[in-house]
């Protein structure tokens, strides 16, 4: 019966996989707990193809070692000086080491052999899209500390930093909720779109899955159509269903931001002469609302043919904003407007990036090339202003307190506008920015290709906005 059953598992898995094939990847199963890909768990490392040591630790004398197969995409734990009763084992991981299944292959040092390993189990699992890491335990047996070493994982899907940085996006993918860690909502629109972008800029394709899987478990959450009375929300949501339809050619994400966008309108009010309001029953006016307004009106309009609607409302938008004050003297946008004036509150990295990817797309709406010499103008500003750098890196002005649950995501924002208009201006002024960027940050990574918030310190803790930046900032600098 058992065998049965694991034939007809066998073919369900490859069925699956037939339907959304991965990039770099080979059919796969998985039967009950136990992960199949190329192979099964418990397979002994005598049959790997290849052997690195990614990560490793020290306790009581002993060296405890994960070692990686990446042509198989597998891992085996090993100990070294061990004695007699000494234990080794392997976690597994599917959130990004959020949480685990332990002990896997647990095995006791045999008398007399001082060097010592576990079986081989897979990183991933491939026929669940499970995106895994792996990290090396072990103990001494006549004491009862535990040591582990970092999380690591194969090469699988990251043949580059920018694919490295997206697989480990992908680890924070909620598959049951369609969402990224801690159910992330206007930051998970901004890790949606940069999962996108990497497809675009490298042709992995993948993570395409959960573009679609985030649409249908989620299309009628909040407001529907991902609409909320968060204006902003709605904006990075409607941005998201634009770059979805730009990939994939579905017109129900171009359906889907164009009503995100006529939300949005119908919150505009006079107060102040015009503009979208922050929240529904808030009448604050702030940037990176209005901001989101017009890229999202400006980019339905190339998108929609023989349009006017979308690209009217794109150049009162702008035509309202570039006289609202919000830019000051240093062409650094502000947050918004209190009594209809400049509220002199935090420059903040994502009002200065939204604004130029906004800009880039009206001027492709117009064909005004005096939006690309503005655009330039505040890039110029922003890549210089030192409230927004530490040692020449990008850095976010909460830094140096605490920046969640909002400030991770800035940085993306600002780089991914960034590097729209560095693409769109013919002498491409900022690649050798964000390429410094992009190296500074890559440096600082985890072994896990997991971004901190600061992109020139050593990772503070794992989140959605961490990820998210980094991999906007490696798409921007490829």
């Amino acid at each position: 019966m058992g065998a049965v059953i694991r034939r007809a598992s066998l073919a369900m898995a490859a069925a699956v996989l037939a339907a959304f094939p991965f990039a770099e990847t080979v059919s796969v199963a998985r039967a009950d707990s136990e992960v199949c890909n190329r192979e099964c768990d418990a397979l002994d490392p005598s049959k790997a193809t290849g052997d690195r040591t990614p990560v490793s630790t020290t306790l009581h004398g002993r060296t405890i070692g994960l070692h990686v197969d990446d042509g198989n995409a597998m891992g085996w734990a090993t100990i070294d000086d061990a004695s007699a009763g000494d234990e080794i084992w392997l976690d597994r991981s599917f959130d990004g080491g959020k949480t685990w299944d332990g002990r896997l292959g647990v095995t006791e040092a045999p008398e007399g052999n001082p060097g010592w390993r576990s079986q081989m189990y897979n990183v991933d699992d491939w026929a669940n899209r499970g995106i895994g890491a792996l990290r090396a335990c072990g103990k001494a047996a006549d004491r009862p500390e535990i040591a582990c070493t970092q999380w690591a994982r194969s090469d699988w899907n990251s043949s580059s930093p920018s694919k490295a940085a997206a697989t480990a996006t992908m680890m924070l993918f909620d598959r049951d909720t369609g969402l990224f860690e801690g159910n992330a909502w206007w930051n998970g629109a901004n890790a949606l779109t940069a999962v996108i972008d990497n497809m675009r800029v490298t042709g992995m394709r993948s993570y395409e899955y959960a573009i679609a899987e985030t649409y249908d478990r989620n299309i009628n959450s909040h407001g529907g159509n991902f609409t909320n009375e968060f204006l902003d929300d709605t904006g990075w949501w409607g941005l998201a269903w634009v770059a979805a339809y730009d990939l994939t050619g579905d017109s129900r994400y171009l359906e889907t931001a164009k009503v995100d966008a006529d939300h949005m309108n119908d919150h505009w009010t006079s107060d102040c002469g015009g503009g979208v309001t922050w929240k529904t029953d808030n009448g604050y006016k702030n940037a990176v609302t209005n901001e989101l307004f017009l890229q999202l009106n400006a980019a339905l309009h190339n998108r929609i043919p023989d349009d006017t609607q979308y690209l009217e409302r794109a150049q009162r938008e702008w035509d309202w904003f570039r006289g609202s004050g919000m830019i000051n003297d240093d062409k650094l946008v502000n947050d918004g407007l209190d009594a209809c004036k400049n509220n002199g509150q935090q420059t903040w990295s994502y009002n200065q990036g939204i604004l130029l990817g906004g800009l880039v797309e009206l001027n492709r709406a117009t064909g005004d090339d005096g939006l690309l010499e503005t655009a330039r103008e505040l890039a110029d500003a922003s890549t210089k202003a030192e409230a927004l750098h530490k040692d020449g890196v990008l850095t976010e002005p909460c830094e140096s307190g605490d920046c969640d649950p909002d400030g991770p995501s800035f940085k993306g924002a600002y780089v991914r506008g960034l590097g729209v208009l560095n693409d769109a201006l013919p002498d491409h002024p900022y690649a050798g920015y964000l390429k410094h960027q992009a190296e500074v940050a890559y440096e600082h990574r985890s072994p896990l290709d997991m971004y901190g918030v600061h992109w020139n310190g050593p990772v503070d803790k794992i989140s959605t906005g961490r990820q998210h930046s980094a991999l906007d900032l490696l798409n921007a600098a490829r």
